[in-house]
């Protein structure tokens, strides 16, 4: 409310398109971003990791996390937080009444430090406070990686070998409440799965993954 209340004088404007707004997007911008969620999220359940991703990365979607990730636009986490939290909630897939921790995928030391914020951990964050679960930062990226896009099945594993490690505050938990990760994107898989797998091997569960946006349009 306060923010609102701020935002009449210094006339905030829209992030994606410069409209004035006393939200985090204007309400053009906001109708444009929620027509790119996928009428079945869950579809991508399935496979070693299963993966929920929100909406399709193209048009509004792909511009906003562009956003958020490189014009440092970190409020924009909160309203894709917020539907991915709501979407999860309404699927059959949620386990509903059953205890779950959200671990973001982490950024390296370095490349956090040059953008000031990890943007899975500031969606996490969001998606938790729409869902009430448990947020945990359980993972931590110790080798700098190249981005996956560009690179070919062998050259995306040697480039995510050994990426990551499991954090201490997190091998000392109780290892019978599974783990949910959340990134912004989910393309090719190879960061999720070997997110994943780094937490296996250290007895932790992991339920699968959940993403704001994906270019895939079906399950392979």
């Amino acid at each position: 409310m306060l923010q609102r209340f701020l935002n009449l004088f210094l006339q905030a404007n829209c992030p994606l398109c410069q409209r004035p707004t006393e939200k985090e997007l204007c309400s053009y911008c906001d109708r444009q971003l929620q027509r790119c969620q996928m009428p079945h999220p869950s579809q991508f359940w399935q496979g070693e990791l299963p993966v929920f991703a929100w909406g399709v990365y193209g048009g509004a979607l792909k511009r906003a996390i562009a956003a958020l990730k490189y014009e440092n636009q970190p409020q924009l986490a909160q309203p894709l937080g917020y539907w991915l939290g709501d979407a999860w909630l309404k699927s059959s897939v949620s386990r509903k009444g059953k205890k779950l921790r959200v671990v973001p995928i982490p950024l390296h030391p370095s490349k956090l430090k040059q953008r000031g914020y990890n943007q899975a951990e500031l969606l996490a964050r969001s998606f938790c406070q729409f869902t009430g679960l448990t947020l945990q930062q359980g993972l931590e990226r110790v080798r700098e990686t190249e981005a996956q896009f560009s690179l070919s099945p062998t050259e995306r594993a040697q480039n995510l070998a050994n990426a990551f490690r499991v954090s201490p505050r997190l091998q000392h938990r109780n290892h019978t409440t599974p783990v949910l990760l959340i990134d912004d994107i989910y393309t090719t898989g190879a960061t999720g799965l070997v997110a994943a797998q780094t937490l296996r091997q250290q007895g932790i569960s992991v339920y699968g993954l959940l993403a704001i946006a994906t270019p895939q349009t079906r399950p392979e």
